[in-house]
């Protein structure tokens, strides 16, 4: 099946005996029957995605608080993909606001909890309480890992900021950086923060890395 993504270039997942050309975002319902019907019968791997929430699924590089963010017009769709092939999707995030009274955590996971996902995990704190939750520690992952029992090499995380990519890193996941938020600025400007890392993917944005993810169809 060969897949022509919405960011204009081709994204392929070879399926035996089965060959079609879909545009997206027009044909997306196809694109989850198909994927759906068949991946399912080769037995997909990927058992979770974790992915970013300020510049990844909607926002912008600054920290909007619940009731004034809004998702990307992709986010849901990439979202409704992954849970449709039952990949567990998580939301992992800094929010140093919480620790200075700003929101709450329950604010948060509400809302996360309403964009489609199925746990929200969060750190509340601020760079300087030198917790050990914030990215680019892979706490979050490790904590994911034990409550859901997942194998984390194989599971996929999405982002923008180099911090991402480090917890990706420390984790042992596939690292998807997207060029919505401060994707450019991770690549060019704090590019020395990791540079040791390479990416296993760039994309233009969420739905763009969930099609790329999938048309892998295992994590090796």
């Amino acid at each position: 099946m060969s897949i022509v993504s919405s960011v204009g270039h081709s994204l392929s997942v070879f399926i035996p005996s089965f060959s079609i050309s879909l545009l997206l975002p027009s044909a997306c319902a196809s694109v989850v029957y198909c994927l759906y019907r068949e991946v399912t019968k080769l037995g997909y791997i990927i058992e979770a995605v974790f992915i970013d929430r300020d510049g990844t699924i909607g926002g912008d590089c600054s920290i909007i608080y619940p009731g004034k963010f809004k998702l990307y017009p992709f986010t849901k769709q990439a979202i409704k993909l992954l849970k449709s092939l039952n990949v567990k999707v998580f939301a992992f995030t800094n929010q140093p606001g919480i620790s200075r009274g700003e929101s709450t955590v329950n604010e948060f996971e509400k809302e996360l909890l309403e964009f489609g996902f199925e746990k929200a995990y969060i750190c509340p704190h601020t760079h300087e309480e030198q917790c050990s939750c914030r990215k680019s520690s892979s706490e979050l992952f490790v904590k994911a890992s034990n409550e859901y029992d997942i194998d984390l090499t194989k599971c996929a995380m999405i982002g923008d900021r180099w911090s991402d990519m480090l917890a990706g890193a420390n984790a042992g996941t596939k690292k998807i950086l997207v060029m919505t938020g401060a994707g450019n600025e991770s690549l060019g400007k704090y590019r020395n923060k990791w540079a040791d890392i390479e990416p296993d993917y760039i994309a233009k944005n969420v739905l763009d890395a969930v099609l790329w993810l999938l048309s892998s169809r295992k994590i090796t």
